[in-house]
């Protein structure tokens, strides 16, 4: 055979699926990793059930796992992917409605008899029915391919089998000119102390690429250059990784250790895992008992001085509800992470949903406000997190870091940053030489009052969930002092407005219709937005990672638009949310409640059918 012809790419979008035993996020993720070395812009979304081991060869079993890498800027793990990988019938049958015809579909022979196309709900084999005929199919039996490539190694046949996602991954390497030895050097690694397994899983990587190489269904490899980014060492970064991060960078920052109380709940778990690695930077990680430990272990912790914070998803923040309001009622600076999933109840813990801005902002009992910020990207978890921690310190009070299961669990490239880079924060703290300190004594700006900590001489002071005096802290039940407290403490939030970012508007900045989001939606809603400039459809796009209080010029972006059009994960909850503080505007509003994030293709249809 002739030399290989290489395309080049602007961009690609590439699904790993198989079952939830088959590798497909370690396949996924070491792809990623690979692209990212390589200087691409990615994005990524996993997609995997909830059931720990569902039925193997179902529907409901399929794990999935999506990367979108360019050599132009991406915002999205995109709508659909160019390429599938389908490791079983199940994989195939879950994913075929989102594959574009004329794309690549590669199916893992071995796993297509009888008994699998029939547990995967296919009335006929789906390799012979003519249900691929517009697609460009590559069939491999990569199973016993990896069977051969192993025989002789002295493995098991599960151990072997195993090996089969290596043997994918080294196919779809060579189909886009990515090399090897990043994961080669992953894989030894992970299997320092299993010399044979790491063998095996090489071999098995390298047979792969070589089979690609050598059969005819790929006469020709794809490659996508480097994109242009900003000059820095960057890393690829998942969102509740930079979450973690950011918390530990503003500790670094302010001196103080980082105390985080929590309780293990998906998709949030993996900030607990993160900071649990870094007690040599005076991280302590508390897993508790239950959410309400958790959270009254880190109010504990605000009281001491630490840079306290919980991590949790919806559920665990509806039990935390009554000490969040402890934290209120006490004025500590508190973070408390929700990473959200679909609900309610248990819900749906894998899958992506806005569905906790209504409980952030208004779920506890009595006038309990408290600051509520969102992030927008996997890289943007680091910002925020850092940022809620700041205004958590300088203004006294709790702040609700609002991320979600797409971002959290997703990842692109992030630039690091230099500690000595970030912006300053200044806890809030009375000096050891202040004259006549009271506990509830405020700052005239801020209205935040001055932290002192506990075996402090001569501030000794007692805080508590009863209701205060709104100087000196005693227990007080007084009608006129309660009042003047409930309107002090929610005044003290809305002051949060002098000290955050005004909002900005990206594409057109004011006609006829402005596109609203917040949160993790941020990608799907720029995508949308910049296609319909090429388009030639003026479309002005505003996103809010500042939620409570607004930013100061809301009102002013939003008077510059004819129409605005609210785009979220729930049934409405920000719109209501603006319904109630800006009720001069009328909102048209786009909403989506299927576990799953926009696709840039609604939101443009959306845009369109207004725009007509």
């Amino acid at each position: 055979m002739g030399a290989t012809a290489v395309q080049e790419l602007d961009k690609v979008v590439i699904k790993f699926a198989g079952d939830s035993g088959d590798g497909m996020q370690l396949t996924g993720t070491q792809f990623t990793g690979t692209s990212a070395l390589l200087g691409n812009d990615i994005a990524t979304f996993p997609d995997y059930p909830a059931e720990i081991r569902a039925p193997q060869g179902t529907v409901a079993g399929v794990s999935g796992f999506q990367v979108h890498i360019g050599q132009t800027h991406i915002y999205t793990p995109g709508d659909q992917p160019d390429v599938l990988v389908a490791m079983n019938a199940a994989a195939l049958k879950a994913n075929i409605n989102e594959v574009p015809r004329g794309k690549t579909i590669i199916v893992d022979t071995d796993n297509f008899k009888r008994k699998d196309w029939e547990k995967a709900g296919f009335e006929e084999d789906p390799l012979e029915s003519g249900l691929l005929k517009d697609y460009h199919v590559i069939e491999a039996p990569i199973t016993s391919l990896t069977r051969t490539a192993l025989e002789g190694m002295g493995l098991d046949n599960k151990s072997i089998t195993r090996s089969k996602n290596m043997f994918a991954l080294g196919m779809v390497y060579w189909m886009f000119s990515r090399p090897l030895d990043y994961t080669e050097r992953f894989l030894k690694d992970k299997f320092a102390n299993k010399e044979l397994i790491y063998e095996a899983n090489v071999k098995a990587l390298k047979a792969g690429y070589n089979y690609a190489e050598t059969i005819e269904a790929l006469s020709s490899a794809f490659t996508v250059l480097p994109a242009d980014m900003e000059p820095g060492l960057y890393k690829n970064i998942m969102g509740n990784e930079a979450t973690a991060w950011g918390f530990l960078a503003a500790a670094e920052k302010t001196g103080k250790e980082l105390f985080l109380g929590s309780y293990p709940i998906t998709p949030a778990s993996d900030i607990l895992h993160e900071i649990s690695k870094h007690k040599h930077f005076g991280a302590k990680a508390f897993q508790a008992e239950d959410e309400i430990a958790g959270i009254t272990s880190a109010i504990g912790a605000a009281f001491a001085g630490d840079l306290a914070i919980t991590t949790t998803s919806g559920p665990g923040l509806a039990l935390k509800g009554e000490a969040l309001g402890l934290a209120v009622m006490t004025e500590l600076p508190l973070v408390v992470v929700d990473v959200q999933r679909g609900g309610p109840s248990t819900g749906l813990p894998t899958k992506t949903e806005q569905s906790d801005l209504m409980q952030a902002l208004y779920g506890r009992n009595g006038e309990s406000p408290v600051i509520v910020v969102a992030a927008k990207s996997p890289a943007h978890c680091f910002d925020m997190a850092y940022t809620a921690a700041k205004l958590a310190l300088e203004h006294v009070t709790p702040v609700v870091l609002l991320t979600d299961g797409y971002v959290a669990n997703g990842s692109q490239p992030w630039r690091i940053k230099k500690v000595e880079d970030l912006e300053p924060i200044v806890p809030h703290e009375a000096s050891k030489n202040m004259l006549n300190w009271q506990p509830y004594e405020r700052d005239a700006n801020t209205l935040a009052r001055y932290m002192v900590y506990p075996g402090t001489p001569g501030y000794e002071h007692r805080v508590g969930g009863l209701e205060k005096d709104h100087l000196t802290g005693n227990v007080s039940y007084d009608p006129q002092n309660h009042e003047e407290m409930v309107k002090t403490r929610e005044e003290k939030v809305q002051r949060v407005a002098d000290y955050i970012p005004e909002l900005e508007v990206e594409g057109a900045q004011e006609g006829e219709l402005l596109v609203v989001g917040w949160g993790g939606t941020y990608g799907s809603l720029t995508t949308a937005v910049k296609q319909c400039e090429v388009q030639n459809r003026p479309v002005g796009h505003a996103h809010f990672s500042y939620i409570k209080p607004l930013p100061k010029n809301t009102a002013e972006v939003f008077s510059r638009f004819k129409k605005i059009l609210v785009c979220e994960l729930n049934n409405g909850q920000f719109v209501k949310y603006l319904r109630g503080e800006l009720p001069q505007f009328e909102y048209l509003q786009y909403n989506k409640i299927q576990g799953l994030p926009f696709r840039v293709a609604e939101i443009t249809r959306e845009i369109k059918k207004i725009l007509l």
